[in-house]
Protein backbone atom coordinates (compact mmCIF):
# COMPACT_ATOMS: atom_id res chain seq x y z
CA UNK A 1 0.00 0.00 0.00
CA UNK A 2 1.36 3.24 -0.61
CA UNK A 3 2.40 6.23 1.57
CA UNK A 4 -0.57 8.66 0.38
CA UNK A 5 -3.32 5.74 0.71
CA UNK A 6 -2.02 4.52 4.09
CA UNK A 7 -2.17 8.21 5.56
CA UNK A 8 -5.90 8.15 4.14
CA UNK A 9 -6.96 5.34 5.60
CA UNK A 10 -5.14 6.22 9.27
CA UNK A 11 -7.08 9.78 9.13
CA UNK A 12 -10.26 8.06 8.26
CA UNK A 13 -9.84 6.09 11.09
CA UNK A 14 -8.42 8.88 12.82
CA UNK A 15 -11.73 11.22 12.49
CA UNK A 16 -13.89 8.61 13.12
CA UNK A 17 -12.48 8.08 16.99
CA UNK A 18 -12.88 11.90 17.00
CA UNK A 19 -16.42 11.97 16.39
CA UNK A 20 -17.33 9.26 18.96
CA UNK A 21 -15.73 11.01 21.55
CA UNK A 22 -17.77 14.20 20.55
CA UNK A 23 -20.71 12.41 20.77
CA UNK A 24 -20.03 11.26 24.66
CA UNK A 25 -19.92 14.92 25.18
CA UNK A 26 -23.52 15.40 24.22
CA UNK A 27 -24.98 18.01 27.01
CA UNK A 28 -21.90 20.34 27.45
CA UNK A 29 -22.56 23.68 27.15
CA UNK A 30 -20.68 26.37 26.33
CA UNK A 31 -17.50 27.01 27.85
CA UNK A 32 -17.63 29.95 30.14
CA UNK A 33 -15.63 33.50 29.55
CA UNK A 34 -14.50 34.80 32.78
CA UNK A 35 -12.28 37.09 30.96
CA UNK A 36 -14.63 39.03 28.77
CA UNK A 37 -17.08 38.72 32.35
CA UNK A 38 -20.42 40.04 30.30
CA UNK A 39 -21.78 36.32 29.74
CA UNK A 40 -20.89 32.53 31.10
CA UNK A 41 -22.61 29.52 30.29
CA UNK A 42 -22.51 25.83 31.97
CA UNK A 43 -23.96 22.57 31.24
CA UNK A 44 -23.72 18.63 32.55
CA UNK A 45 -22.27 15.91 31.16
CA UNK A 46 -24.18 13.01 29.92
CA UNK A 47 -21.54 10.13 30.85
CA UNK A 48 -19.35 10.56 34.05
CA UNK A 49 -17.19 12.29 34.26
CA UNK A 50 -14.40 9.85 34.37
CA UNK A 51 -14.86 8.40 31.37
CA UNK A 52 -15.46 11.51 29.61
CA UNK A 53 -12.10 12.31 30.36
CA UNK A 54 -10.80 9.26 29.71
CA UNK A 55 -11.91 9.01 25.95
CA UNK A 56 -11.01 13.00 25.68
CA UNK A 57 -7.30 11.80 26.57
CA UNK A 58 -7.61 8.67 24.76
CA UNK A 59 -8.49 10.64 21.59
CA UNK A 60 -5.47 12.56 21.61
CA UNK A 61 -3.07 9.67 22.26
CA UNK A 62 -4.90 7.30 19.71
CA UNK A 63 -4.51 10.42 17.42
CA UNK A 64 -0.61 10.60 18.09
CA UNK A 65 -0.01 6.69 17.75
CA UNK A 66 -1.97 6.37 14.47
CA UNK A 67 0.03 10.03 13.19
CA UNK A 68 3.60 7.80 14.56
CA UNK A 69 2.32 5.63 11.69
CA UNK A 70 2.94 8.19 8.97
CA UNK A 71 6.85 7.62 8.71
CA UNK A 72 6.76 8.67 5.05
CA UNK A 73 8.77 12.06 4.82
CA UNK A 74 7.33 12.73 1.54
CA UNK A 75 3.72 12.43 2.96
CA UNK A 76 4.84 14.80 5.61
CA UNK A 77 6.45 17.23 3.46
CA UNK A 78 3.58 17.57 1.09
CA UNK A 79 0.83 18.32 3.85
CA UNK A 80 3.32 21.57 5.53
CA UNK A 81 5.42 22.56 1.75
CA UNK A 82 1.80 22.73 -0.53
CA UNK A 83 0.89 26.26 -0.91
CA UNK A 84 -0.51 28.08 -3.52
CA UNK A 85 0.21 31.81 -3.89
CA UNK A 86 -0.26 34.77 -5.41
CA UNK A 87 1.02 38.58 -5.88
CA UNK A 88 0.22 40.66 -2.78
CA UNK A 89 0.66 44.42 -4.73
CA UNK A 90 -2.85 44.64 -5.36
CA UNK A 91 -4.35 43.13 -2.00
CA UNK A 92 -2.14 44.96 0.11
CA UNK A 93 -2.58 48.52 -1.30
CA UNK A 94 -6.87 48.00 -0.93
CA UNK A 95 -6.51 45.84 2.02
CA UNK A 96 -4.31 48.41 3.97
CA UNK A 97 -6.16 51.47 2.95
CA UNK A 98 -9.91 49.68 3.90
CA UNK A 99 -8.31 48.00 6.82
CA UNK A 100 -6.31 51.48 8.05
CA UNK A 101 -9.25 53.43 8.38
CA UNK A 102 -11.62 50.45 9.68
CA UNK A 103 -8.75 50.19 12.65
CA UNK A 104 -8.72 54.05 13.10
CA UNK A 105 -12.35 54.33 13.23
CA UNK A 106 -12.78 51.81 15.53
CA UNK A 107 -9.97 53.54 17.96
CA UNK A 108 -12.17 56.69 17.42
CA UNK A 109 -15.39 55.04 18.18
CA UNK A 110 -13.82 53.24 21.18
CA UNK A 111 -12.69 56.72 22.62
CA UNK A 112 -15.88 58.63 22.08
CA UNK A 113 -18.12 56.01 23.47
CA UNK A 114 -16.28 55.58 26.90
CA UNK A 115 -16.53 59.41 26.97
CA UNK A 116 -19.67 60.55 26.32
CA UNK A 117 -21.68 56.91 25.37
CA UNK A 118 -23.55 55.02 27.95
CA UNK A 119 -21.39 53.81 31.75
CA UNK A 120 -23.49 50.61 31.01
CA UNK A 121 -20.98 47.34 29.76
CA UNK A 122 -23.82 45.35 27.84
CA UNK A 123 -24.53 48.22 25.97
CA UNK A 124 -21.48 50.52 25.40
CA UNK A 125 -19.43 50.27 22.58
CA UNK A 126 -16.20 50.71 24.36
CA UNK A 127 -16.86 47.19 25.96
CA UNK A 128 -18.26 45.71 23.16
CA UNK A 129 -15.71 46.32 20.67
CA UNK A 130 -12.81 45.58 22.64
CA UNK A 131 -14.06 41.83 23.94
CA UNK A 132 -16.74 41.12 21.72
CA UNK A 133 -15.35 42.34 18.35
CA UNK A 134 -11.30 42.29 19.01
CA UNK A 135 -11.01 39.58 21.60
CA UNK A 136 -13.52 37.08 20.25
CA UNK A 137 -13.88 37.42 16.84
CA UNK A 138 -11.01 38.87 15.23
CA UNK A 139 -9.22 36.18 16.78
CA UNK A 140 -11.66 33.54 15.76
CA UNK A 141 -10.68 35.08 12.12
CA UNK A 142 -6.77 35.48 12.67
CA UNK A 143 -6.50 31.44 13.11
CA UNK A 144 -9.37 30.27 10.96
CA UNK A 145 -8.94 32.74 7.99
CA UNK A 146 -5.54 34.90 8.33
CA UNK A 147 -3.99 37.61 10.22
CA UNK A 148 -5.81 41.28 9.47
CA UNK A 149 -4.22 42.75 12.46
CA UNK A 150 -0.62 44.43 10.38
CA UNK A 151 -3.85 46.70 8.47
CA UNK A 152 -5.85 47.17 10.99
CA UNK A 153 -3.55 48.17 13.65
CA UNK A 154 -4.78 52.08 14.65
CA UNK A 155 -1.52 52.47 17.22
CA UNK A 156 0.86 51.68 14.46
CA UNK A 157 -0.13 53.86 11.96
CA UNK A 158 -0.55 56.58 14.59
CA UNK A 159 3.22 56.22 15.69
CA UNK A 160 4.38 55.81 11.68
CA UNK A 161 2.79 59.16 11.41
CA UNK A 162 5.60 60.78 14.32
CA UNK A 163 9.30 61.07 14.52
CA UNK A 164 10.64 58.37 15.60
CA UNK A 165 14.00 58.23 17.89
CA UNK A 166 15.43 54.63 16.48
CA UNK A 167 16.64 53.43 19.52
CA UNK A 168 18.49 50.00 19.38
CA UNK A 169 15.99 47.60 21.06
CA UNK A 170 18.14 46.24 23.66
CA UNK A 171 18.55 42.31 22.95
CA UNK A 172 18.19 41.22 26.08
CA UNK A 173 14.40 42.18 26.14
CA UNK A 174 13.64 39.67 23.77
CA UNK A 175 9.92 39.82 23.76
CA UNK A 176 9.34 39.27 27.22
CA UNK A 177 7.68 42.90 27.54
CA UNK A 178 5.16 41.74 25.36
CA UNK A 179 4.66 38.65 28.08
CA UNK A 180 4.45 40.82 30.83
CA UNK A 181 1.69 43.04 29.47
CA UNK A 182 -0.38 40.03 28.48
CA UNK A 183 -0.45 38.37 32.08
CA UNK A 184 -0.96 41.93 32.94
CA UNK A 185 -3.98 42.33 30.90
CA UNK A 186 -5.52 39.15 32.18
CA UNK A 187 -5.28 39.96 35.59
CA UNK A 188 -6.70 43.33 35.34
CA UNK A 189 -9.82 41.51 33.06
CA UNK A 190 -10.67 39.75 36.68
CA UNK A 191 -9.76 42.46 39.27
CA UNK A 192 -10.63 45.54 37.33
CA UNK A 193 -14.71 46.45 36.29
CA UNK A 194 -13.24 46.67 32.81
CA UNK A 195 -16.57 45.05 31.12
CA UNK A 196 -19.11 46.25 33.45
CA UNK A 197 -17.21 49.95 33.82
CA UNK A 198 -16.57 51.43 30.21
CA UNK A 199 -15.04 54.30 32.00
CA UNK A 200 -12.17 51.91 33.57
CA UNK A 201 -11.96 50.05 30.49
CA UNK A 202 -11.32 53.33 28.88
CA UNK A 203 -8.68 54.21 31.19
CA UNK A 204 -6.55 51.02 30.68
CA UNK A 205 -6.77 51.68 27.20
CA UNK A 206 -5.29 55.22 26.57
CA UNK A 207 -2.89 53.99 29.02
CA UNK A 208 -1.87 50.81 27.01
CA UNK A 209 -1.98 53.67 24.18
CA UNK A 210 0.41 56.00 25.46
CA UNK A 211 2.70 53.19 26.63
CA UNK A 212 2.79 51.25 22.70
CA UNK A 213 3.18 54.54 20.81
CA UNK A 214 5.96 55.51 23.10
CA UNK A 215 7.85 52.69 22.82
CA UNK A 216 6.97 52.59 19.16
CA UNK A 217 8.66 55.92 18.56
CA UNK A 218 11.67 55.34 21.00
CA UNK A 219 12.46 51.59 19.07
CA UNK A 220 10.97 52.36 15.82
CA UNK A 221 7.21 50.84 14.79
CA UNK A 222 8.77 47.95 12.83
CA UNK A 223 10.90 46.87 16.12
CA UNK A 224 8.54 47.30 18.86
CA UNK A 225 5.29 46.29 17.18
CA UNK A 226 7.31 43.01 15.90
CA UNK A 227 8.59 42.54 19.16
CA UNK A 228 7.66 44.37 22.07
CA UNK A 229 3.39 45.20 21.18
CA UNK A 230 1.25 42.05 23.07
CA UNK A 231 -1.40 42.72 20.80
CA UNK A 232 0.90 42.74 17.65
CA UNK A 233 2.00 39.54 18.88
CA UNK A 234 -0.93 37.91 20.17
CA UNK A 235 -2.77 38.25 16.35
CA UNK A 236 0.93 37.49 14.97
CA UNK A 237 1.48 33.92 16.60
CA UNK A 238 -2.59 32.33 16.24
CA UNK A 239 -2.42 33.98 12.76
CA UNK A 240 0.23 31.06 12.24
CA UNK A 241 -2.34 28.42 12.51
CA UNK A 242 -4.09 30.09 9.97
CA UNK A 243 -4.51 28.58 6.03
CA UNK A 244 -4.09 32.02 4.68
CA UNK A 245 -0.25 33.53 5.31
CA UNK A 246 1.43 36.53 3.95
CA UNK A 247 4.95 36.01 2.72
CA UNK A 248 7.59 38.34 1.06
CA UNK A 249 6.16 37.46 -2.56
CA UNK A 250 2.44 37.83 -1.47
CA UNK A 251 -0.07 35.44 -0.21
CA UNK A 252 0.06 31.82 0.19
CA UNK A 253 -3.10 29.26 1.06
CA UNK A 254 -1.81 26.58 3.35
CA UNK A 255 -2.68 23.89 5.12
CA UNK A 256 -4.53 24.62 8.52
CA UNK A 257 -1.21 24.88 11.34
CA UNK A 258 1.36 23.83 8.53
CA UNK A 259 3.08 27.15 9.61
CA UNK A 260 3.80 25.94 12.79
CA UNK A 261 6.46 23.51 11.41
CA UNK A 262 8.62 26.15 10.65
CA UNK A 263 11.60 26.84 12.15
CA UNK A 264 11.35 30.89 12.07
CA UNK A 265 8.22 31.06 14.60
CA UNK A 266 9.09 30.57 17.55
CA UNK A 267 13.03 32.09 17.56
CA UNK A 268 13.95 33.07 21.42
CA UNK A 269 12.52 31.60 24.91
CA UNK A 270 10.53 34.88 25.38
CA UNK A 271 8.01 33.53 22.38
CA UNK A 272 7.86 30.08 23.95
CA UNK A 273 6.61 32.31 27.14
CA UNK A 274 4.21 33.55 25.30
CA UNK A 275 2.59 30.74 23.62
CA UNK A 276 2.43 28.94 26.74
CA UNK A 277 0.75 32.53 28.38
CA UNK A 278 -1.79 31.71 25.38
CA UNK A 279 -2.24 28.16 26.37
CA UNK A 280 -2.51 29.13 30.06
CA UNK A 281 -4.43 32.51 30.37
CA UNK A 282 -7.85 30.35 28.83
CA UNK A 283 -7.32 27.20 31.47
CA UNK A 284 -6.88 30.24 34.51
CA UNK A 285 -10.22 31.84 32.83
CA UNK A 286 -12.28 28.41 33.21
CA UNK A 287 -10.34 26.99 36.28
CA UNK A 288 -11.82 30.19 38.13
CA UNK A 289 -15.47 29.80 37.64
CA UNK A 290 -15.47 26.04 38.12
CA UNK A 291 -16.52 24.93 42.27
CA UNK A 292 -13.05 24.22 42.66
CA UNK A 293 -11.54 27.24 41.84
CA UNK A 294 -13.91 29.22 43.39
CA UNK A 295 -13.68 27.28 46.92
CA UNK A 296 -9.51 27.66 46.02
CA UNK A 297 -9.72 31.32 46.28
CA UNK A 298 -12.64 31.62 49.01
CA UNK A 299 -9.79 29.47 50.95
CA UNK A 300 -6.78 31.88 50.34
CA UNK A 301 -8.53 35.36 51.12
CA UNK A 302 -10.54 33.30 53.96
CA UNK A 303 -6.81 32.91 55.38
CA UNK A 304 -6.62 36.62 55.05
CA UNK A 305 -4.55 37.31 51.53
CA UNK A 306 -6.21 40.21 49.53
CA UNK A 307 -8.38 38.91 46.59
CA UNK A 308 -6.24 40.99 43.68
CA UNK A 309 -3.05 39.55 45.11
CA UNK A 310 -4.77 35.27 45.11
CA UNK A 311 -5.40 35.73 41.35
CA UNK A 312 -2.15 37.64 40.74
CA UNK A 313 -0.61 34.44 42.71
CA UNK A 314 -2.42 31.95 40.64
CA UNK A 315 -1.81 34.00 37.36
CA UNK A 316 1.81 33.73 37.86
CA UNK A 317 1.76 30.43 39.69
CA UNK A 318 0.13 28.41 37.32
CA UNK A 319 2.10 30.15 34.04
CA UNK A 320 5.14 29.28 35.64
CA UNK A 321 3.82 25.49 36.87
CA UNK A 322 3.07 25.08 32.60
CA UNK A 323 6.56 26.91 31.78
CA UNK A 324 8.33 24.22 34.29
CA UNK A 325 6.39 21.40 32.92
CA UNK A 326 7.22 22.16 29.45
CA UNK A 327 10.77 22.20 30.31
CA UNK A 328 10.07 19.10 31.88
CA UNK A 329 9.22 17.55 28.73
CA UNK A 330 11.50 19.00 26.59
CA UNK A 331 14.33 17.75 28.78
CA UNK A 332 12.79 13.82 28.40
CA UNK A 333 12.33 14.38 24.50
CA UNK A 334 16.15 15.21 24.59
CA UNK A 335 16.54 12.36 26.53
CA UNK A 336 14.54 9.73 24.46
CA UNK A 337 16.13 11.61 20.85
CA UNK A 338 19.73 10.92 22.45
CA UNK A 339 20.19 14.19 20.77
CA UNK A 340 23.07 16.82 20.63
CA UNK A 341 20.60 19.51 19.54
CA UNK A 342 20.22 22.17 22.48
CA UNK A 343 17.53 21.91 25.12
CA UNK A 344 16.93 25.74 23.91
CA UNK A 345 16.48 24.71 20.28
CA UNK A 346 14.01 21.71 20.78
CA UNK A 347 11.70 24.20 22.94
CA UNK A 348 12.10 26.80 20.38
CA UNK A 349 10.99 24.13 17.50
CA UNK A 350 8.14 21.94 19.55
CA UNK A 351 6.52 25.51 21.05
CA UNK A 352 4.63 26.53 18.31
CA UNK A 353 2.67 23.55 17.88
CA UNK A 354 1.27 24.63 21.18
CA UNK A 355 -0.70 27.44 19.53
CA UNK A 356 -2.70 24.68 17.76
CA UNK A 357 -3.80 24.35 21.40
CA UNK A 358 -4.35 27.84 22.44
CA UNK A 359 -6.52 28.20 19.75
CA UNK A 360 -8.58 24.90 19.57
CA UNK A 361 -8.92 26.67 23.59
CA UNK A 362 -9.93 29.89 22.60
CA UNK A 363 -12.69 29.08 20.17
CA UNK A 364 -14.53 26.87 22.49
CA UNK A 365 -14.40 29.84 25.16
CA UNK A 366 -15.53 32.58 22.89
CA UNK A 367 -17.50 31.30 19.96
CA UNK A 368 -20.73 31.20 21.93
CA UNK A 369 -19.78 34.28 23.97
CA UNK A 370 -19.09 36.20 20.33
CA UNK A 371 -22.06 35.09 18.31
CA UNK A 372 -24.88 35.49 21.41
CA UNK A 373 -23.67 39.06 22.04
CA UNK A 374 -23.09 40.21 17.95
CA UNK A 375 -26.67 41.57 18.29
CA UNK A 376 -25.64 43.86 20.93
CA UNK A 377 -22.79 44.63 19.36
CA UNK A 378 -24.09 45.93 15.86
CA UNK A 379 -26.74 47.72 17.47
CA UNK A 380 -23.99 49.81 19.40
CA UNK A 381 -21.48 50.52 17.06
CA UNK A 382 -24.77 51.72 14.75
CA UNK A 383 -25.64 54.10 17.70
CA UNK A 384 -22.96 53.93 20.12
CA UNK A 385 -23.84 57.48 21.88
CA UNK A 386 -27.91 55.87 22.28
CA UNK A 387 -28.10 52.37 21.97
CA UNK A 388 -31.16 50.52 22.87
CA UNK A 389 -31.80 49.74 26.32
CA UNK A 390 -33.08 46.34 26.23
CA UNK A 391 -29.75 44.56 23.82
CA UNK A 392 -30.66 41.70 21.67
CA UNK A 393 -28.43 38.01 22.71
CA UNK A 394 -28.91 35.34 20.37
CA UNK A 395 -30.03 32.49 22.35
CA UNK A 396 -27.54 29.30 21.68
CA UNK A 397 -28.81 26.35 20.96
CA UNK A 398 -28.62 22.87 22.65
CA UNK A 399 -26.04 21.38 20.30
CA UNK A 400 -23.66 24.49 20.42
CA UNK A 401 -21.43 21.90 23.25
CA UNK A 402 -20.61 19.77 20.24
CA UNK A 403 -18.63 22.03 18.85
CA UNK A 404 -16.61 23.30 21.56
CA UNK A 405 -15.67 19.70 22.43
CA UNK A 406 -14.58 19.27 19.40
CA UNK A 407 -12.51 22.81 18.59
CA UNK A 408 -10.75 21.55 21.38
CA UNK A 409 -10.15 17.78 20.59
CA UNK A 410 -9.45 19.17 16.55
CA UNK A 411 -6.71 21.48 18.43
CA UNK A 412 -4.79 19.03 20.43
CA UNK A 413 -4.95 16.31 17.27
CA UNK A 414 -3.43 19.21 15.17
CA UNK A 415 -0.88 19.91 17.59
CA UNK A 416 0.31 16.39 17.55
CA UNK A 417 0.37 16.56 14.21
CA UNK A 418 2.38 19.17 13.67
CA UNK A 419 5.23 18.05 16.78
CA UNK A 420 5.28 14.74 14.67
CA UNK A 421 6.22 16.76 11.65
CA UNK A 422 8.95 19.05 13.62
CA UNK A 423 10.40 15.97 15.27
CA UNK A 424 10.87 14.12 11.87
CA UNK A 425 12.30 17.62 10.78
CA UNK A 426 15.20 17.61 13.67
CA UNK A 427 15.95 13.77 13.70
CA UNK A 428 17.12 11.43 10.90
CA UNK A 429 16.12 7.90 12.37
CA UNK A 430 12.66 6.82 12.35
CA UNK A 431 12.47 5.58 15.54
CA UNK A 432 14.60 7.95 17.12
CA UNK A 433 12.11 10.67 16.08
CA UNK A 434 8.63 8.83 17.33
CA UNK A 435 10.79 8.14 20.64
CA UNK A 436 11.11 12.19 20.89
CA UNK A 437 6.85 12.71 20.96
CA UNK A 438 6.52 10.72 23.99
CA UNK A 439 7.15 13.54 26.60
CA UNK A 440 5.10 15.79 24.68
CA UNK A 441 2.10 13.25 23.77
CA UNK A 442 1.95 12.98 28.01
CA UNK A 443 1.66 16.53 28.37
CA UNK A 444 -0.70 17.33 25.59
CA UNK A 445 -2.33 14.65 26.83
CA UNK A 446 -2.59 16.31 30.04
CA UNK A 447 -3.69 19.62 29.03
CA UNK A 448 -6.97 17.88 26.70
CA UNK A 449 -7.86 16.34 29.84
CA UNK A 450 -7.77 19.39 32.22
CA UNK A 451 -9.65 21.77 29.61
CA UNK A 452 -12.24 18.95 29.00
CA UNK A 453 -12.58 18.88 32.94
CA UNK A 454 -13.12 22.80 32.85
CA UNK A 455 -15.49 22.69 30.09
CA UNK A 456 -17.83 19.80 31.74
CA UNK A 457 -18.21 21.88 35.04
CA UNK A 458 -20.74 23.88 36.07
CA UNK A 459 -19.84 27.55 35.91
CA UNK A 460 -20.09 30.28 38.87
CA UNK A 461 -19.26 33.79 39.37
CA UNK A 462 -15.45 34.45 40.35
CA UNK A 463 -15.87 35.58 43.60
CA UNK A 464 -14.50 38.90 45.42
CA UNK A 465 -13.71 40.78 41.55
CA UNK A 466 -16.09 44.03 41.10
CA UNK A 467 -19.48 43.45 38.76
Amino acid sequence: MSGRSALARRTAIGLATTLAIIGLGAGVAAASNVAAGLTTGGGDVTVPTWLYLATGGGTVGASALLTMLVTDRDVIGTYHDHALETSKDRLLTAGSLLLGAVGLLGLALIVAAGLVGPNIGLVSATVLITFVAGRALLTIVTYTVGNPWPALNPWRRIAEALPTADEPYPDAFESWPAVVALLTFVWLEIVAPLTSSPDVLLAVLLMYSLFTISSAVVFSPSTWFRRGDPLSLWFRLYGAVAPIQRTDDGFELRYPGSRLSDADLVTDTSLVAFVLALVWELTFSGFIVTPAGVRTIEVLVGIGLPPVLVYLALLVGGFGLFWKVYWIAIDRTRERAETYLSRRYLGLRFAAPLLAIAAGYHFAHYVGFGLSLWPSLVDAVAAPLSPPPNPTQYALPGWFGYLEIAAILLGHVLAVWIAHTVSFDLFPGKLQAIRSQYPLIVVMVFFTMVSLYLVSQGTMSPPFVPS
